[in-house]
């Protein structure tokens, strides 16, 4: 398949879009659309993924698998192997890299939610039932997140703030929606027409949600719905310093474009207290100053 055939014009995706809706047979459709691309993925890792996915307690679902290492038969077979209805199969015909190959499944996706998975992770049974009911259930919520455990090289849940202004003034700093866990839903990047940018690579989700920023709210579940695979083979480990670069470019892209949000971000910052035996205020930061006790000016905090 060439991109042409997989990357329509803007215009063109919206009216594909449209006739799709308005099909008699759109209720047919699956409700989600989870999109996994895989690349010589380790296939112990990728069992465990694809059978978290094919347990889920919510059905409804397709679940298409991208292939971006054609020339790797084995991994072919494994995922062949899978006799489930509810996989599809697709093979690049060459590499063509993290982010073509998530756009290529967006355009594949025939769900109204679309939910991000990669390849070496493992979702909670009960993930898509919980985000498909929150999606439902609140309209105006186009992205939604949970927390994940990371496991392996490190062991912590990595949490992120719930509500959207919240998790809006987290994006000036951090990536706050950890994107294996997220659903996306589909009109927002269809009729907003947002993508995945291959510059960005391998950031290119903290980059997604900058964009979205402005056409949709955000919501993290406050629950552990992923557990994170954390190891050397990661792509963030791999391309670590490019991944800094790339963060720093788009958190300064963000807070140029958000001040206010930025502003909130540094004065939560200058809230920070460190309290004695838990109880007693010992430092306060307050207009610049670090106090002691809360009144015993100890020294003055540059910008």
């Amino acid at each position: 398949m060439s991109q042409a055939e997989y990357c329509p014009s803007a215009g063109a995706r919206k009216n594909v879009y449209a006739e799709t809706q308005g099909k008699k047979g759109f209720q047919t459709m699956p409700t989600v659309s989870v999109l996994t691309p895989v690349y010589n993925t380790n296939h112990e890792h990728l069992r465990q993924c694809i059978e978290s996915i094919l347990n889920q307690t919510y059905t409804d679902f397709e679940f298409i698998i991208l292939n971006d290492s054609p020339e790797n038969t084995e991994l072919e077979k494994l995922i062949l192997s899978y006799k489930d209805k509810r996989i599809r199969y697709v093979k690049n015909d060459k590499n063509i890299g993290i982010s073509r190959s998530r756009n290529k499944l967006i355009e594949l996706a025939r769900g109204k939610y679309i939910a991000i998975f990669d390849h070496d992770d493992i979702s909670h049974k009960t993930r898509l039932e919980k985000q498909v009911k929150f999606l439902d259930e609140n309209p105006y919520v186009g992205v939604v997140g949970a927390w994940a455990h990371w496991f392996g090289a490190q062991d912590f849940i990595r949490k992120n703030p719930e509500y959207d202004t919240d998790i809006k003034i987290r994006l000036t700093d951090v990536c706050a929606i950890m994107h294996t866990t997220a659903i996306i839903r589909k009109s927002v990047l269809i009729e907003n027409d947002v993508r995945y940018e291959e510059q960005y690579t391998p950031a290119e989700d903290y980059r997604l949600w900058g964009q979205l920023m402005q056409y949709t709210d955000f919501h993290n579940i406050q629950e552990v719905l992923v557990e994170y695979r954390c190891d050397k083979n990661n792509a963030s480990h791999r391309m670590k310093t490019r991944q800094t670069i790339v963060h720093e470019s788009i958190k300064i892209q963000i807070c140029n474009k958000y001040p206010m949000y930025r502003l909130a971000f540094e004065r939560q910052l200058r809230r920070i207290r460190v309290r004695l035996f838990g109880k007693i205020p010992l430092i306060k930061i307050k207009n610049k100053w670090a106090l002691l006790f809360d009144c015993i000016p100890l020294v003055k905090i540059k910008d």
